[in-house]
């Protein structure tokens, strides 16, 4: 951030004295951060034979017991539909398996295998290697308060149902 930029938001400026809207609106923020960020780790899943999607998929179960397709949906970023299909062929590909739900045979819990679990090992340690490059420049304190509040975040802001013709992001 430049000390103009710092310097603009503590003094509560008018953002027309700020420049560009976007250049300080917390939504675009995350969401070019996230572009950006993401797209560089996405070679390595990509030149590792993986999906975006699949890779998200394995990402989201590993420490997990299993996840619905509608969490999966919401972890991964994926319309359900979508998701259902990469599922399947996840599953037909053992990284993944299936089961449905004692008490309600119409929900399918979905799990990583151990085949899974090996693909996603060298993925799992170049993302955290990723990550820490990343927020090397700011300094352990600085990186950590940062995950933090993004959690703190995400908490206070719970995800909604989806909406049928909902594809922006703000």
């Amino acid at each position: 951030m430049t000390e103009q930029t710092v310097q603009a938001l503590q003094a509560n400026s008018e953002p027309a004295e700020m420049g560009r809207f976007v250049d300080h609106y917390l939504a675009f923020l995350l969401a070019q951060a996230s572009s950006r960020i993401s797209r560089e780790f996405h070679r390595e899943v990509e030149a590792a034979g993986l999906s975006v999607t699949e890779w998200r998929v394995l990402a989201s179960l590993e420490g997990s017991e299993g996840e619905s397709i509608g969490t999966l949906s919401q972890l991964t970023l994926t319309k359900q539909p979508t998701l259902s299909k990469v599922v399947q062929r996840m599953e037909n590909e053992g990284i993944v398996a299936r089961t449905r739900v004692r008490a309600d045979r119409r929900q399918t819990v979905v799990r990583i295998t151990p085949k899974g679990h090996r693909l996603t090992d060298a993925l799992r340690d170049r993302a955290i290697a990723h990550q820490e490059r990343v927020l090397e420049p700011f300094g352990r304190e600085k990186a950590t308060l940062l995950i933090s509040m993004l959690i703190d975040l995400l908490a206070l802001h719970p995800p909604l149902p989806p909406v049928a013709s909902d594809n922006s992001q703000d």
